[in-house]
C-alpha cells in the first residue's frame, strides 16, 4: 500500500524525524495562502510546490516547482492541477493531481540518500544509505555500486546506535552531524519496523550550510516516501485509513473488497488464476503465443464463489477483453468452486467472448462434470488439458 508524501511526512514527524514545515493545498489560492503562511511563520523566502500522487519522478514530469512568492505559488499550482502528471512511472496517460504539498525551501550544502527496505537475499530489514542523494537509488546502484552502503537490521532489536554511527562515518559526516544522523537512522528504522512498512525512504536527506544554531549544519528530510506491506494492514488500522481511493483504479478497489489481487493491464486476454507465480506464468504464456494479458488477477486460496463471480464481472467489464483464460491448480482453492463461479457468471453476466478453462487438482472431476452439464448454457466455453494448450487455444480464438 502506498501513501502520499504529505502523509509520510506526518509519520516522520510522529517518529521524531526532522522535516521542514509544509502545508497541503487543493487549489491555487490555497497554495498561495500556504506560501504566505510559511513565509510569515517560518521566514521562508522560497517554497516548493509538489504534486501529491502515487508515482515517483514527479520533478521530471513538472510536478515539482520552486517558487519565491505567493503569486508564483498560485501559478505553479494552477499549472500542476490543470492536467494529468506524466512521469516515468505513470505511463503516457499520466495521473490526475488533486492535492499539492507546499513545503518551505531550505539551503542545501550536501544531499544524501537514506532508506529502509527488506533485503530478500539476507532475509532481513536493511538500512540503505548513499552519499549520492537526490537521484533514483537504482541509478546510483547501477552506475556506482560502491556508493551504496547496506546495514542489516535486527527485526526485533532494531538498528543499534553503533551501526548507525558506522553508516554516518561511511557517509563522511563529522562533528555534531554524527549525532543527528544516528537519531534519524534509528527513528527511520523504528518507523519501518513498527508500521509493517515495505519501504521507508528519504531522498534526499540534506545537510544545510552552517548557521548560528547549527554550526555543523542541520540534517533535514526534505522528501518522504513510505510503502506498507498489505499483509500487515489488519494490525495497522490508522495506516490502512490513509489509503487514497482517488489514486486507485475503480476495478482494483472493487477487487480489494473481495480480497482479490487485481491489476488492470492494457492487453486483450482476461486472466483468472490462483497463485501469484502461476498468474505470472500464465501471463507470460499468453504473451508467448501472440496476445497480451488484460489483467493480473489472483483469486488466492480462500475466495468464495461470490468473490470469483465478481472477479469474472470485473474482467468482462473491460472493453478491451476479447477472451478469458481461467487457469486453476486446485489446492486450497477447489476446482469445483471455480466451476460453480463460471456457471454463476454465465447466468449473471454472460460470456460474450471466448472462454478457455484449464483446471487441475482438488475436486477437478466434480468441476469437470459441472462444466459439462452446463456446456449448453456457455457456448463460448472450451476446456484445455494443460497451460500451454490453454494459452494456444485462447490466443487462436481471439486472433
Amino acid at each position: 500500500m502506498k501513501i502520499h508524501e504529505y502523509q509520510a511526512r506526518d509519520l516522520f514527524e510522529q517518529y521524531g524525524l526532522p522535516v521542514p514545515p509544509a502545508i497541503t493545498a487543493d487549489t491555487p489560492d490555497q497554495a498561495a495562502d500556504a506560501f504566505t503562511r510559511l513565509s510569515s511563520a517560518h521566514g521562508a523566502a522560497l517554497a516548493v510546490v509538489k504534486a501529491q500522487v502515487y508515482a515517483g519522478g514527479r520533478g521530471k514530469g513538472g510536478g515539482v516547482k520552486l517558487v519565491r512568492s505567493a503569486d508564483e505559488a498560485r501559478s505553479a499550482a494552477q499549472t500542476i492541477l490543470s492536467k494529468p502528471l506524466v512521469t516515468p512511472q505513470t505511463g503516457p496517460a499520466g495521473v490526475p493531481v488533486h492535492r499539492l504539498l507546499v513545503a518551505a525551501g531550505v539551503d542545501i550544502a550536501k544531499e544524501f540518500y537514506l532508506g529502509m527496505a527488506v533485503d530478500r537475499a539476507r532475509h532481513c530489514p536493511t538500512l540503505i544509505a548513499s552519499s549520492e542523494g537526490g537521484v533514483e537509488i537504482e541509478q546510483v546502484a547501477a552506475k556506482n555500486p560502491g556508493a551504496i552502503i547496506r546495514q542489516p537490521v535486527d527485526p526485533v532489536a532494531g538498528l543499534h546506535a553503533y551501526q548507525a554511527r558506522n553508516v554516518a562515518f561511511a557517509l563522511g559526516l563529522t562533528g555534531k552531524q554524527i549525532g543527528m544522523a544516528v537519531k534519524i537512522m534509528t527513528q527511520l528504522a523504528n518507523l519501518f519496523l513498527k508500521t509493517d512498512a515495505s519501504l521507508a525512504e528519504i531522498n534526499p536527506l540534506v545537510l544545510t550550510p552552517p548557521s548560528g544554531d547549527f554550526p555543523d549544519g542541520q540534517l533535514l528530510a526534505i522528501d518522504a516516501k513510505v510503502n506498507f506491506d498489505d499483509n500487515g494492514l489488519y494490525r495497522q488500522k490508522p495506516i490502512a485509513a490513509m489509503a487514497d481511493p482517488a489514486e486507485q483504479d475503480p476495478s482494483e478497489r472493487r477487487a480489494a473488497q473481495y480480497d482479490l489481487s487485481y491489476i488492470k493491464l492494457d492487453g486483450n486476454i482476461g486472466c483468472l488464476v490462483n497463485g501469484a507465480g502461476l498468474a505470472m506464468a500464465t501471463m507470460d504464456l499468453v504473451k508467448l503465443h501472440g496476445a497480451e494479458p488484460a489483467n493480473f488477477l489472483d483469486v488466492g486460496g480462500s475466495a468464495t464463489e461470490e468473490a470469483v463471480t465478481e472477479a469474472f464481472r470485473i474482467i468482462l467489464e473491460d472493453p478491451k477483453v476479447q477472451g478469458v483464460l481461467v487457469n486453476i491448480f486446485g489446492g486450497i482453492m477447489k476446482c469445483d468452486i471455480i466451476a460453480a463461479a463460471i456457471i454463476a457468471a454465465a447466468k449473471q453476466v454472460g460470456f460474450r467472448v471466448p472462454l478457455v478453462v484449464r483446471l487441475e487438482g482438488t475436486n477437478v472431476e466434480q468441476a469437470r462434470k459441472l462444466l459439462a452439464d452446463a456446456a449448453s448454457d456457455i457456448p463460448t466455453l472450451q476446456t484445455a488439458e494443460d497451460l500451454t494448450d490453454a494459452a494456444r487455444k485462447i490466443t487462436t480464438m481471439v486472433a
